[in-house]
This record gives C-alpha cells, structure tokens and sequence, in this order.
C-alpha cells in the first residue's frame, strides 16, 4: 500500500513539472502574424493601413491590430494598391529585431511605447466582413493610422534607426 502511493506520488509530482513546463511554454511571445495592406493616402507623415491580425478570439485580434501595425511600419512595409504606392519598412537590417531585442520587448510591451504613433479609425469597431473564422482562429482587418513621421523620429533618437540623409555631406 504504501508503495501505491509513492507511485501515486511521484506521477502527481511529474504531472505538475510538465503542466508548469507546457504553461511556460505558452507564455513565451508567439512569433508575429498579420497582414497588412494599404487603404488610403494618410494625412502628411502617416499611413492609412489595415492590418489582419489572427488570433483565437475576435476581440484578441482587435486588440492586437495596433501593435501588429507598428511592427509591420517598422519590419515589414507594404505593398501599394492603384493609385496608392506601397511602403518599404523603415528598418533596413533583417536582423536589427534581434539585434535591439531589449529595446522592442519594451517598446511592444502591454502599454508600451508603439501606442503614441497609432490610431484607430471608427474607434476600432470592425465591419462583418472583416471579421472572418480561418480554421479554429479569427482574421480580423483592423483600419489603422500609423503616425510614421513620428515613429521614425523616435526611433532614430533612439539610434535604433539611421537618420534620413546620414552619410551624406551637407
């Protein structure tokens, strides 16, 4: 009997190590999914963008399409439409990610610093059908203004960028 429970013991105990070792898991920052496409001409200094974000919930998209926008301005750019030129990213290292890996986990951080260059239009509400099921997740479109003038601007003080114009002689 007593040997019964010290099996029974030792298989409660592994099965609480691998529970903590799969919830760790989880928790590490999954890799970046969305789209983005181009909507409109922006005011000066911005792009007019949808970004399709994926996630298990609707609303998890919703609330991930601005950090998705910042990300795709910075990593990614887009391609431009009839009468709308798409945008190379304003990073130009395929590295530079995680090359300054502590300054963008901050700067993408809940609340972090991306929130000050972007803007949702209609305050976020999302028509039908940019709202699609794909599989056991949502795609969902999100419009978004991305203040890009000031994103580039952050992000040269911050020498994560170079500047417009550097390496040319005044």
């Amino acid at each position: 009997m007593k040997r019964m429970i010290e099996k029974g013991l030792l298989l409660l105990l592994a099965f609480v190590v691998l529970s903590g070792a799969a919830g760790a898991a989880d928790k590490k920052k999954q890799p970046w999914r969305y789209e983005i496409e181009v909507v409109d001409v922006g005011a000066q200094g911005t792009y007019l963008i949808k970004v399709w974000s994926y996630a298990k919930k609707a609303n998890d998209a919703i609330a991930q399409a601005p950090r998705n926008a910042v990300h795709g301005v910075i990593f990614s750019g887009f391609a431009g439409k009839p009468g709308v030129s798409g945008k190379k990213p304003l990073a130009t290292s395929p590295n530079l990610e995680e090359a300054k890996k502590e300054f963008f986990d901050a700067f993408f951080a809940d609340g972090g610093k991306y929130m000050k260059f972007v803007n949702l239009t209609n305050n976020g509400s999302v028509s039908a059908r940019d709202r699609l099921k794909v599989g056991k997740e949502y795609k969902v479109g999100v419009v978004v203004s991305v203040d890009v003038s000031g994103l580039r601007k952050d992000l040269e003080d911050a020498g994560i960028i170079t500047k417009l114009g550097a390496g040319f002689a005044p």
